[in-house]
């Protein structure tokens, strides 16, 4: 399988403490990988730094086989590697579609001037549709994005990042704050967008990681306790031992 992201000796030190510790970390093409572990294990730091909103103490990065370790988040959306964030960052008083089309304005690299004629913005609708229709939202294409239920948020974010173009979407936590409905909705939205890019995410959700993820990396105390298929690591007694172990904490 050919590697899309690749990180080696990830370390990150904030003044003497070591929050991401020698990590060595392959998302394969085509795949989704989880990133999983207790709370305090250094998953979101991790995250941060294979998204290049944390630069490294020590280590390198590549994706596609092109060391990105000291680029910016803008400089690697456009080679086609893009975040989605924990909390929903849309614009809550435009509509659905006034949302993807601001993404769309941005990936052609055009100003986001709201007070720019409908019919010079209309050039951007029926892309914009298309993504608006791969998350499920075509019934809600004119609702004001901060009148959607939370998940319908999620799923509109979703949107706006694929509107960017990426061949491989970083997610944070997609189902945080989520009731099972929504739960199940996006993931089977995740699992739809899949088929044709390669996903990270971090997820607290074991059943959900258990569900979607074809390979999933452990983290604790800043460093790789397993890795493997759901099936692997829910079986390797260091993994149990450190669930059960933060449960207690």
């Amino acid at each position: 399988m050919t590697v899309a992201l690749e990180a080696k000796g990830l370390t990150k030190e904030f003044k003497g403490f070591v929050a991401v510790k020698d990590v060595d970390l392959s998302v394969e093409k085509g795949t989704i990988h989880a990133l999983i572990g207790p709370n305090g294990a250094g998953k979101t730091t991790c995250f941060n730094l294979l998204t290049k909103f944390l630069q490294p103490t020590r280590g390198t990065i590549t994706y596609e086989g092109r060391d990105i370790t000291r680029m910016k988040p803008a400089e690697i959306a456009r080679l086609g590697m893009v975040r989605s964030f924990q909390i929903s960052a849309i614009f809550p008083d435009l509509s659905v579609l006034q949302n993807v089309r601001v993404a769309l304005q941005r990936a052609r690299g055009e100003s986001y001037d709201f007070w720019r004629s409908e019919k010079l913005l209309s050039k951007f609708d029926e892309e914009a549709r298309g993504y608006i229709d791969e998350v499920g939202l075509s019934d809600f294409t004119s609702e004001r994005a901060a009148a959607l239920p939370y998940g319908r948020k999620r799923a509109l974010e979703i949107a706006t990042t694929l509107a960017l173009s990426p061949d491989m979407l970083l997610l944070d936590e997609p189902m945080a704050g989520m009731g099972r409905e929504d739960v199940d909705r996006i993931a089977k939205l995740i699992r739809r967008i899949a088929k044709n890019r390669t996903v990270l995410m971090v997820e607290h959700n074991l059943s959900v990681v258990a569900d979607l993820s074809d390979r999933i990396t452990v983290l604790a105390r800043g460093e790789i306790l397993a890795e493997g298929s759901y099936e692997e690591i829910s079986k390797a007694p260091e993994v149990i031992e450190a669930y059960i172990g933060a449960s207690h904490d």
